[in-house]
C-alpha cells in the first residue's frame, strides 16, 4: 500500500511535463494511476472489513471468556459442596462408630436407650445425605460437561481470530509484493 502511494508521489512530483510529451503517454500514466488508486481502495476496504470482523471476534472471545470463568466457578462451588458433604458424612460415620461402642457399655437401661436413639438419628442423618450426594455428583458431571463445551466454544473463537490474523498478514504480504 505504501509502495503504491510512493509510486504515485514519484510520478506526480518528478515526471517532467513538457508540451512534447504525447497525450497517449499521459493517458497511459493516468490509467496506471487510476488502476493503482482502485487497488488501494480495494485494499483499504478489505482491511476495514477484516478489522471489523476481528473486533467482533474479539468481543465474542471476551464474552465467552467470562462464560467459561462462570462455568469454572460453578464447578468449583459444586466440588466444594461435595467436599463439605463428604466431611459431614465422615463425621456422622465416626459418630455412629462411637455410639455403637458406647451403647453396649452403659450401666442402666435408660442410658442405653439414649445411645440407641442417638444412633438411629445419626443413621437417619447419614441416609439423608445420600440423595444430596448423588444430586451433587450429577450436578458436578453436568457442570464439567458445560465447562468443556464452553471451553470448546472459546477455542473455536480463538482459532477464528488466529485465521483472521493470518489473513491480514497474508494480505499485507501481498500488498507489499505488488508493483
Amino acid at each position: 500500500m505504501l509502495r503504491a502511494a510512493f509510486l504515485f508521489l514519484n510520478l506526480v512530483s518528478f515526471a517532467p511535463f513538457s508540451p512534447a510529451q504525447s497525450a497517449e503517454s499521459q493517458a497511459h500514466i493516468m490509467e496506471s494511476l487510476l488502476s493503482q488508486i482502485r487497488q488501494l481502495r480495494q485494499d483499504l476496504q478489505a482491511a476495514a472489513t477484516a478489522t471489523r470482523r476481528a473486533q467482533i471476534v474479539i468481543y465474542r472471545l471476551h464474552v465467552q471468556a467470562a462464560v467459561v470463568e462462570r462455568a469454572a466457578d460453578c464447578l468449583e462451588n459444586a466440588k466444594g459442596e461435595l467436599v463439605q458433604l463428604d466431611s459431614q458424612k465422615q463425621s456422622l460415620l465416626e459418630q455412629i462408630k462411637q455410639l455403637e461402642e458406647m451403647k453396649d457399655k452403659p450401666e442402666n437401661e435408660q442410658r442405653r436407650r439414649q445411645f440407641e436413639d442417638y444412633l438411629s438419628n445419626a443413621r437417619a442423618n447419614l441416609e439423608a445425605l445420600v440423595p444430596r450426594e448423588q444430586e451433587l455428583q450429577a450436578k458436578q458431571i453436568e457442570l464439567e460437561a458445560d465447562l468443556r463445551a464452553e471451553q470448546a466454544k472459546w477455542n473455536r473463537l480463538q482459532d477464528q481470530l488466529d485465521r483472521l490474523e493470518n489473513s491480514l498478514e497474508n494480505s499485507e504480504l501481498q500488498a507489499g509484493n505488488r508493483p
